[in-house]
């Protein structure tokens, strides 16, 4: 046989594997993931997820076309997109240790102190022991009730602050307001300090510096780097996003290393004292020459710490925002509610935690507006660490995965006039769902082994700060315009 009949023969034999396997069962419609057109070599569908529309609206309309689940190529991976509960469902428990894991970015490399942040470390031995200090050390019920006195305490300043402005006729920006609590209630239970509103307003003073640090560092977290698609890129750093990384970073480690060497000076000087924050529980509970996972005592305290303040103040303040101002573009809804106070504990004292059981209009408001405004509208990159199946597809190990909780939760199917704001839905039709990821139609925490563990102490804030604010307070818009509800690019701008 001459070289160009074996040539010809394998060419031949090279179509006839690929005709074949294009025709096989194994490969058949049923077992492909829609994908959408338009995919170029390279960079894949990069090119469709730009602009400055909110990505969940981008990936939503995506979903209106090819159905609840599609696959994506980013560059060299992988990644599949929820949007349908059902598919969530599969995920979040036949799959949900399979998924359990994170993929490696930027992000948590450089600012996460290597993945050590629970939020972007792998699903090991390091992730379950760190999270679950963190559970009962700081948001269990138990030390959530032992903390009390510095939600109570914060509450008390912040009503006092506005009702300084407001006897004044000042305006005040809500927004900032909210901030200032929720990172104060945050830094005292986890660092044991506690700012001023002027403190917070001096620049270039520790608190301007954490605080604007915080919200870098946020902002970071949630955009896009080019180099997560394309790892080669890396070193190039076009967008200047790695960059940023790194001085957000070195910024933040600055100050909480400062905040830590004044916890171990105080440990050494006092032997014995009583822990007064999570900081202290931390010390207490890790030896000074531990290592888990490479990671020292010394990054795994602050790593944590840092978590903690990224996702426990901002996010809270943020959600209290989107409340308010959607009870003021709904001054019937705002009315009720006050009502609702005013029968359940009346006008001659303040409301309290202990309240807000009784108060089933308020909860549904909360609910309502997590349904339209979920703090993380997509969740975090999981990535599949073995072969697995979802819904009947076959996912190779190394796929990626996000659920689009923006999209699932105004699912037409499952929610009447779904992008209407309705909180009565929540005392008839779905009176019986909860926020903790167990109904799959409503995950505003995201479900499984990755969901939100600051669950109840969110909560706990969110339902308390609106309701002593539209108890003490006749809130309104400055000029009397309804609130823009238009959502920043990453969801979490008001």
């Amino acid at each position: 046989m001459d070289l160009y009949t074996l040539i010809l023969s394998i060419a031949s034999l090279l179509l006839f594997l690929y005709i074949f396997s294009r025709n096989s069962p194994k490969n058949s419609k049923k077992n492909c993931i829609p994908e959408p057109s338009g995919s170029l070599p390279l960079i894949g569908h990069l090119h469709l997820l730009g602009g400055k529309e909110p990505l969940c609206k981008k990936l939503a309309t995506m979903a209106d076309k090819h159905g609840p689940f599609y696959s994506l190529k980013l560059g060299t991976h992988r990644v599949l997109v929820v949007n349908g509960w059902e598919i969530a469902k599969a995920c979040f428990t036949d799959n949900d240790r399979t998924l359990a894991t994170r993929a490696n970015t930027a992000g948590g490399r450089y600012m996460g102190y290597n993945n050590a942040i629970i939020a972007f470390a792998p699903y090991d031995e390091y992730w379950r022991n760190i999270r679950k200090m963190a559970i009962v050390e700081l948001l269990s019920s138990h030390r959530l009730e032992k903390l009390k006195h510095i939600r109570f305490s914060e509450m008390d300043s912040f009503v006092k602050e506005l009702y300084g402005l407001s006897r004044n006729g000042d305006k005040v920006t809500i927004s900032e307001a909210l901030e200032r609590l929720t990172f104060n209630i945050n830094l005292r239970m986890l660092f044991g300090k506690r700012f001023s509103g002027n403190d917070y307003g001096e620049v270039n003073s520790e608190p301007w510096r954490y605080k604007k640090a915080i919200k870098l560092a946020l902002y970071l977290f949630g955009i896009f780097v080019l180099a997560d698609a394309l790892p080669w890129l890396e070193r190039f750093d076009i967008q200047g996003h790695v960059r940023s990384m790194k001085e957000t970073a070195k910024e933040l480690d600055s100050i909480i290393s400062v905040w830590l060497g004044e916890h171990l000076k105080k440990k050494r000087e006092n032997q014995g004292a009583s822990e007064s924050d999570f900081m202290d529980v931390m010390l207490t509970h890790l030896p000074e020459d531990t290592v888990i996972s490479g990671h020292t005592r010394d990054t795994i305290v602050k790593a944590t710490t840092l978590v903690l303040s990224l996702t426990g103040a901002e996010s809270t303040s943020v959600t209290i925002t989107w409340v308010l101002s959607l009870l003021l573009n709904h001054p019937t809804t705002l009315m009720a509610a006050q009502q609702e106070l005013d029968h359940h504990v009346g006008r001659d004292r303040w409301v309290e935690e202990s309240h807000i059981h009784n108060l089933k209009y308020l909860q549904a408001i909360v609910k309502e507006t997590l349904r339209l405004y979920p703090p993380g509208p997509i969740t975090g990159i999981r990535e599949a660490m073995q072969d697995c199946n979802i819904v009947g597809y076959d996912v190779p190990k190394g796929t990626r995965l996000v659920v689009n909780i923006w999209k699932l939760q105004r699912d037409q199917r499952v929610w009447e006039n779904a992008n209407e704001f309705r909180p009565e839905r929540f005392m008839t039709t779905h009176v019986g769902l909860d926020v903790r990821g167990q109904n799959f139609e409503y995950i505003p925490f995201s479900s499984g082994r990755r969901s939100c563990p600051g669950i109840t102490f969110g909560l706990q804030l969110v339902h308390l700060t609106v309701a002593k604010l539209i108890q003490g307070f006749d809130i309104k818009t400055a000029e009397g315009m309804a609130v823009d509800m238009k959502e920043g690019k990453n969801m979490n701008e008001n």
